[in-house]
C-alpha cells in the first residue's frame, strides 16, 4: 500500500522590495502567520521589482536582502527569501510560486499582499497562475475593507492587522534628513543601513 503523502507545509509568501523593511512589514507577517496557522512566512525580496523599476533608484538586491535577514533574525516563523535574487531578472510572483511548488509538491502556498497590491491584482503578470498556485491573502486595516478584483480561481482570504503609519518612502527620507529611525525599523536593520551607508543620497 502506498505511503500517504507528506503533510503539506503551510507557507506564506510575502513579497516586496523591502527598501527598507520596517515594523509594519513585520506586524503584517506575524499576524497573518498567526491568523492562518502558517508554518512559516517567507519575506521574499524582489530582485528587480517590475512595477517599480524606473520609478526611482532602488537599493541593490544584496543590501535589501541583508536588511530583511537582519529584520527576521530573531522572529520565530519568519525567514528571508533570496530565491528571486538568485533567479535574476525581473521578479514575478508566478515564477516564485512555480519554483516553490517544484521544490516541494505538497507545500500549501499563501500569497500575502497589502490592499494596494491586491487592488491592482488584475495587472499582475500571470495573475491567474498566481491564484491557481496559491491561496490569496489580502491584509485589511481595522475599520477598512479592501475589495480587490476577484481571481478566476478561488477567493481572497482577509486578515485584519494593526495599521501602522510607516512607509519605506518616509524612512528613506528620514535617513537623508538625519531624522531618527528608532522604533520604526528593528535596531538590526538600522545597523545595516548605517554600516552600508544606505539611502544617504536620497534613493
Amino acid at each position: 500500500m502506498p505511503l500517504p503523502p507528506e503533510q503539506p507545509r503551510r507557507v506564506g509568501v510575502f513579497g516586496g522590495t523591502f527598501d527598507p523593511p520596517h515594523v509594519g512589514h513585520l506586524v503584517t507577517a506575524v499576524n497573518v502567520r498567526h491568523e492562518l496557522d502558517l508554518d512559516v512566512v517567507i519575506m521574499m525580496v524582489a530582485n528587480i521589482p517590475w512595477q517599480k523599476d524606473g520609478t526611482r533608484l532602488i537599493s541593490p538586491a544584496g543590501d535589501r536582502l541583508a536588511m530583511v535577514e537582519a529584520a527576521v533574525a530573531e522572529v520565530d516563523g519568519l525567514v528571508a527569501g533570496s530565491h528571486e535574487i538568485a533567479a535574476g531578472g525581473p521578479s514575478y510572483t508566478a515564477d516564485t510560486l512555480v519554483a516553490l511548488r517544484a521544490s516541494d509538491p505538497h507545500v500549501d502556498l499563501f500569497t500575502i499582499v497589502g490592499a494596494d497590491a491586491a487592488n491592482g491584482f488584475d495587472t499582475w503578470e500571470r495573475s491567474d497562475e498566481v491564484a491557481a498556485l496559491s491561496t490569496l491573502v489580502v491584509v485589511d486595516r481595522p475599520g477598512s475593507r479592501t475589495d480587490p478584483p476577484q481571481p478566476a480561481t478561488g477567493e481572497w482570504i482577509r486578515v485584519e492587522v494593526p495599521h501602522l503609519e510607516v512607509s519605506s518612502t518616509d524612512l528613506r527620507a528620514r535617513v537623508v534628513d538625519g531624522r531618527p529611525l528608532d522604533f520604526l525599523v528593528p535596531s538590526a536593520v538600522r545597523q545595516v543601513i548605517v554600516e552600508r551607508g544606505l539611502f544617504s543620497e536620497g534613493r
